[in-house]
């Protein structure tokens, strides 16, 4: 790996000429920056990894089969496994979506789940992300440039080969595909991810469009080429719910596709992930996980949440008040590392008035005790000296024909020695991920 430590330079200064950036929108301005790679790998022992595979299969099929009942029959809300409450007023349940059935009976069918390990060995998950997760393109491409600049590393090392990522995407969309081509629908260039729907587009074969190349005439989806219009059967899509569809959602869109939401009620369309998925990942719904694998499946948690608790429930309530200086408090609309509050960081004054805004709405925030997770080595900005940092892992699974956890997935890791958040929009980096194939 030393030979990898040594073409750092190299692989950074082509992963910023091949445009691999994130861009982020902060203080209404738009500001795009290289994605720092580190060349030192995450590396995960087969035995490991087959049982993180495992809990991952498990929990992502119990979460597709949540959200088919929460818009179709709502068992689990009759059988009070969940309260009514907490699903309907989930800023990510859409009542469009109910009765609306999904090709192939799948909702989420790229799944970004995201986990870190406790410095016991244990994998906890932090959350689940059933909309529009990003990140794989990230460690393909860097996987890429290190093959290249060292051949000789993956020749003397058993590593899974991650490019098998484009197969699973490919054959996703293929399986719940209604006939015609497959698209990647982009809201544009200024897109934090846009290199990636670019990226994942070219390796897989789907045609990368914009809204105003597609059009819906009689419920049923079509792009617009030179050649004619073609008919349109599955649409990875980019855009987040409310902007989809303007006639269904959001008016005042500009990116979405008018009347895609109709051809996809009608059946006439695939759209991955499907709309309102967002019911499932909210950071509250997440608390019920385990219940929805016990209640589905049958079966207990092959791999835990974080221990979680909500203020929504008195008994919830009166431990975090107890413990708050020892939990970490979630906003539950947040993302991208935003609405994270560390309990202890709070002084006196801004903890009372925290405090108060907790009570008056519990349903809003959730609770986790501090996990001391595993610090991985990155290289020092002097690009020789290890030092430790914080780091998580995006592991992906893709549900099709059937369910398939990609044996790789993209670590992220603080680049602030004293931070626990990893996010790449609060100014983090990434690694590959070495899943040994022996």
């Amino acid at each position: 790996m030393d030979a990898l430590n040594s073409h750092v330079n190299q692989i950074n200064a082509l992963l910023e000429r091949y445009g691999v950036r994130f861009g982020i929108y902060k203080n209404g301005v738009f500001k795009e920056q290289l994605f720092p790679f580190d060349p030192i790998p995450r590396i995960i022992e087969k035995d490991e990894f087959e049982k993180i595979e495992k809990g991952l299969k498990q929990r992502v099929t119990a979460l597709n089969m949540f959200i088919a009942d929460v818009y179709g029959d709502k068992k689990i809300i009759k059988d009070k496994v969940i309260p009514p409450e907490f699903v309907y007023s989930s800023s990510g349940y859409m009542a469009e979506c109910d009765g609306v059935k999904t090709p192939k009976g799948i909702a989420s069918h790229i799944s970004g789940i995201d986990l870190v390990q406790a410095k016991d060995g244990e994998w906890y998950i932090l959350e689940d992300n059933l909309r529009i997760p990003s990140g794989a393109s990230y460690p393909l491409i860097a996987r890429d440039l290190c093959r290249k600049a060292s051949p000789s590393t993956f020749r003397e090392h058993a590593v899974a080969d991650n490019r098998d990522y484009v197969r699973l995407l490919r054959d996703t969309m293929d399986y719940v595909n209604t006939g015609g081509l497959n698209v990647i629908l982009t809201p544009g260039r200024y897109n934090a991810a846009f290199f990636e729907h670019s990226y994942l587009a070219e390796r897989t074969g789907a045609v990368l469009v914009s809204s105003n190349e597609l059009v819906v005439e009689n419920n049923v989806v079509y792009l617009n080429t030179a050649l004619g219009k073609q008919r349109v059967g599955a649409v990875y899509r980019r855009i987040s719910d409310e902007y989809l569809d303007p006639l269904a959602f959001n008016e005042e869109s500009l990116i979405g596709v008018p009347n895609l939401y109709d051809a996809f009620k009608s059946g006439n369309v695939a759209i991955l992930n499907a709309p309102g998925n967002g019911v499932a990942d909210d950071k509250g719904i997440y608390y019920f996980v385990p219940k929805m694998v016990k209640y589905y499946l049958g079966e207990e948690c092959v791999t835990h949440n974080a221990p979680t608790y909500l203020p929504y429930y008195e008994e919830d309530m009166k431990y975090v008040l107890d413990k708050f200086d020892d939990l970490v408090i979630k906003d539950v609309a947040e993302a991208g590392g935003y609405g994270v509050v560390f309990g202890s960081s709070l002084t006196a004054e801004k903890k009372a008035e925290f405090i108060e805004m907790l009570k008056s709405e519990p349903r809003r925030f959730i609770a986790q005790e501090v996990i001391d997770f595993l610090d991985l080595d990155i290289l020092d900005e002097d690009g020789k000296t290890p030092v430790p940092r914080k780091a998580d892992l995006r592991a992906f699974v893709l549900s099709g024909e059937t369910t398939e956890v990609w044996k790789s997935g993209l670590t992220r890791f603080s680049r602030n020695s004293d931070s626990f958040i990893v996010n790449s929009s609060q100014g983090g980096g990434f690694k590959d991920t070495w899943v040994l194939s022996r």
